[in-house]
């Protein structure tokens, strides 16, 4: 099972861009999916999260209010809007999910995609 993740670029300060995560391989059922990013040097890190279950939404703090996770339970396909983007968001952003069942385990991950924002 692999995860396609798409549309990432460069942006401007305060532009916005709309990431996707589509699954490609045999079918799965998730629990969750979510989206982390790694910039250049550092940790990759969490930023948001959604559980099918009472479609729970979770974000870090640096981009809640400016991001919004939602997605498509049925095709396994999660969405990051990304609004107010700022040179921090730079970062190569992956796709993830957690297997049906589980309450934790990022267990499939998406290639990555590049987010650059810069004047």
């Amino acid at each position: 099972v692999q995860l396609q993740a798409s549309g990432g670029g460069l942006v401007q300060p305060g532009d916005s861009l709309t990431l996707s995560c589509a699954p490609s391989g045999r079918t799965f059922s998730t629990s969750a999916m979510g989206w982390f990013r790694q910039a250049p040097g550092k940790e990759r890190e969490f930023v948001a999260s959604i559980w099918w279950t009472g479609s729970r939404t979770h974000y870090a703090d640096s981009v809640k209010g400016r991001f919004t996770i939602s997605g498509e339970k049925a095709k396994n396909m999660v969405y990051l809007r990304m609004t107010s983007a700022n040179p921090e968001d730079t970062a190569v952003y992956y796709c993830a999910a957690i297997d049906f069942g589980k309450q934790a385990g990022w267990k499939y991950w998406g290639q990555g995609t590049q987010v650059t924002v810069s004047s």
